[in-house]
């Protein structure tokens, strides 16, 4: 390892230290790589400790991996990959029984067995959890196991961009490794390795009202969408049905999966009494959950014309302090109101991207050396609408995928393609103004000026070192607005028209809102002076990512005309198989976004998924 003040060198660089990020780190050192982490926070206080739910996972008598891969695909609303979904759903069980031997304290039944509860779109009650901390439990057991496996993790390190070759197709172009900014010296420092893994996590920060931590603002996407690799199906936002009123906090699935109730202001159970989901009710699948309660504020019937209420007063105090005593801490402290003895109020909130950084079933994209894995990513495993349960277990099998491949493990041919190779049709034609995406001055593309003319990975490295000083100079000197205006006008335009219901001239509106943000950014600059600690300047630097993923959110939304799991279209008001069994496909293209399409993989090994009506 070169350890001088501004260049480091690892076999593989984990950026990110949350679910994904450790596991790959823990993969990639079993295999016998020099790995190291790299993340702006410190792991355990990464947003997957946010988790509630749990794990799902085929563990028992009666149930199956295939039941599962079916009821994911069905969730997915046929937008899965089939490769993605079998393996996913195949390696759960093992991996979650990996858990518990590395000593994850799930909870347990009279009998021993670890505790497995119903959740939405579920055919068997397969969600393995521990209490209603289970991300919590997750961080911290493969945190033991990084730390207990010699795995060097640089805390507080903030990777501002990547270091690429300069080719002119993505295709052939190479990862060698990322600068970061130390937050707590000021130094800006090179890392080079041979594989970089993102697992950065969500970006519910380009949402006004999110689950999300303040730390969620898309860098691993914003990074590799910048570096050439496509954005995969960006238009798939998950609004969880749960989230508390006042401040977006989540209210766990495991509320309604151990039998808590929705109801509207007149006292009705809207699900069943209005005809949402007539079987499955408050466990139909997060997208139709979402809109039925938006629908009924809507239409006059919510409590305070804002939310609805969930009950779990019937479930009585001993089930509710062993499965949910999180819960009610989360309801008194942030609304003051006792679970034991009154409803919780709660409305749906922005919570997870189902699309993300395109990558094969084995984490890798399409530029040579980076890989993705977790939230930021997109394989796909969840389609159009994720179901509740499959994001942890997402983050432990392709985190580890990720991990032993990025390490020259041989996982084999992957089945699923990628970059702009795999298209299956050309552009689309946008009735909109797409803004030109490329920022003058501070802000740098993240390929290498002259990377391909670099005659080695230290060259590429240093060169980016070299661009991203320059703008953190510039953007430390000169006088300008404060990011900040930016990004509340960003969140406000997102939460307006790129919310649950979507309309084109909304999301026009969105798209002119975003590019209006981009052109101020550009004269955008930093109060704060100081070298250390500044979260003035990271800010600044996370309001561009959020501007990129914000547009190709935007984009692949006003590109969609159909209806489809979470994508709800004013004017388009059904599924269009025919036309829309595809994922969308955005790619920077020099700061011009281009959208084209490739094809949905229905075919597994087990069977070929029928794309069916969609009803629970």
């Amino acid at each position: 390892m070169t350890n001088n003040a501004t260049m480091h060198e690892h076999d593989v660089i984990v950026v990110g230290g949350g679910g994904a990020g450790l596991r790959a780190a823990i993969a990639a050192e079993e295999e016998g790589a020099d790995v190291a982490i790299v993340t702006k926070l410190h792991p355990v206080r990464s947003h997957t400790g946010a988790a509630e739910g749990g794990i799902n996972a085929a563990l028992r008598d009666g149930d199956d991996p295939k039941d599962h891969a079916y009821d994911t695909m069905k969730g997915s609303d046929y937008l899965g990959d089939a490769p993605a979904i079998e393996t996913l759903c195949e390696t759960s069980p093992e991996e979650t029984i990996q858990l518990e031997h590395w000593g994850m304290p799930f909870s347990r039944e009279e009998d021993g067995r670890v505790s497995q509860r119903p959740f939405g779109g579920l055919s068997f009650p397969r969600t393995t959890y521990a209490g209603a901390e289970t991300g919590h439990h997750l961080l911290h057991t493969m945190y033991e196991q990084v730390v207990k496996r010699g795995v060097t993790v640089y805390d507080e390190f903030y990777v501002m961009d990547l270091a690429v070759t300069d080719h002119p197709d993505p295709d052939e172009r190479e990862c060698h490794g990322c600068i970061a900014y130390n937050i707590k010296s000021g130094d800006l420092v090179g890392f080079k390795a041979d594989g970089v893994i993102l697992a950065t996590g969500g970006d519910g920060q380009a949402f006004d009202h999110t689950t999300n931590a303040v730390a969620n603002t898309g860098d691993g996407l914003a990074m590799a969408y910048r570096a050439g690799v496509p954005v995969e199906d960006p238009e798939f936002v998950q609004f969880h049905p749960t989230t508390l009123p006042s401040t977006g906090v989540l209210i766990s699935e495991g509320v309604r999966g151990e039998g808590g109730i929705l109801y509207n202001s007149e006292g009705e159970r809207f699900l069943f009494e209005r005809g949402y989901a007539n079987n499955d009710g408050e466990l139909a699948s997060r997208d139709v959950v979402a809109r039925a309660e938006l629908t009924e504020v809507s239409e006059g019937r919510g409590v305070n014309d804002e939310y609805v209420d969930l009950d779990m007063r019937h479930l009585g105090e001993e089930r509710i302090v062993d499965r949910l005593e999180n819960i009610l801490h989360l309801a008194e402290d942030f609304e003051g109101v006792d679970g034991l003895e009154e409803p919780m109020p709660v409305k749906p909130g922005q919570h997870y991207h189902m699309g993300g950084i395109e990558t094969d079933e084995n984490g890798e994209t399409c530029v040579s050396g980076l890989y993705a894995a977790g939230e930021c990513a997109c394989v796909s495993v969840h389609g159009s609408n994720r179901l509740g349960g499959n994001a942890l277990p997402e983050l432990i099998v392709f985190g580890a995928r990720a991990g032993y491949d990025a390490a020259g493990r041989d996982l084999g041919e992957a089945r699923i393609d990628t970059g702009p190779g795999a298209r299956s049709e050309t552009e689309t034609d946008l009735d909109t103004p797409v803004s030109p995406g490329a920022l003058d001055g501070a802000e740098p593309d993240a390929v290498a000026d002259g990377g391909a003319l670099a005659t080695n990975a230290e060259a590429v490295v240093e060169d980016e070192l070299r661009r991203q000083r320059e703008r953190v100079e510039t953007l430390l000197e000169r006088d300008g607005i404060n990011h900040a205006e930016i990004r509340s006008d960003l969140q406000d335009a997102m939460t307006e028209f790129v919310n649950v219901f979507r309309e084109k001239e909304g999301l026009q509106q969105a798209l002119e809102a975003i590019r209006d943000c981009r052109e101020r950014y550009q004269n955008v600059a930093v109060a704060d002076p100081s070298r250390t600690f500044n979260t003035d300047l990271l800010h600044t630097i996370e309001t561009r990512n959020l501007i990129d993923v914000a547009e190709t959110i935007t984009l692949g939304a006003l590109a969609r005309d159909e209806f489809r799991g979470a994508h709800w279209r004013k004017e388009h008001q059904e599924r269009k198989d025919d036309e829309w069994l595809k994922h969308t496909m955005i790619s920077w293209n020099g700061g011009d976004p281009e959208v084209f399409y490739t094809d949905v993989i229905l075919e597994g090994e087990e069977k070929t998924y029928e794309p069916k009506i969609r009803s629970y």
